[in-house]
């Protein structure tokens, strides 16, 4: 690996870590019922604030495999910048996390039970990767690596406040 792969990798890393440690110091669990009621059913800490919210079961189980998939998805882009693969990072932020990427999400029918405020936390998701594959197909011509840094960390930003004010149930 070069020194420019190198300096790009670290900061890929430096970006997502402030957000990702935010996220860890807001989950606090009890380690004697690891996170499970009585019944072995998951419940959320009592000093949990984040807003409940319900979906049927299907359409839970579907967007929780949609959200995985976009933590594969932020994964494969922070490795294909490292590596200098500029259109692979763009390709796969429009495709998968992008506003492109809402049909295949099925970002309609899981709206309608979304409260508001959670319905804009996912657009400007999806903005802000459709930014960040523009920024990357950028980097790609300049060799300047620091705008699409910035825009990877605003997509994380948003994953981390969509997390840190909602839970699905």
């Amino acid at each position: 690996m070069t020194p420019k792969h190198w300096l790009i990798a670290a900061a890929v890393a430096a970006a997502l870590a402030a957000p990702a440690w935010l996220a860890f110091a807001q989950h606090r669990h009890d380690p004697a019922s690891n996170g499970q009621d009585a019944a072995g059913s998951q419940q959320a800490p009592a000093t949990d604030r984040r807003v409940p919210v319900t979906f049927p079961a299907a359409l839970r189980e579907h967007t929780l495999a949609n959200m995985r998939d976009h933590l594969l998805a932020l994964q494969e882009i922070q490795e294909t910048l490292a590596q200098g693969k500029f259109d692979q990072a763009s390709e796969i932020a429009e495709r998968r996390l992008g506003m492109s990427s809402l049909t295949t999400h099925g970002a309609h029918e899981v709206a309608k039970y979304m409260p508001k405020g959670m319905q804009d936390a996912g657009t400007a998701m999806h903005r802000s990767a459709s930014r960040l594959s523009v920024a990357t197909l950028d980097a790609a011509v300049t060799n300047d690596v620091k705008p699409a840094l910035s825009a990877l960390a605003e997509v994380t930003a948003s994953c981390v406040a969509c997390h840190a004010g909602y839970r699905l149930e």
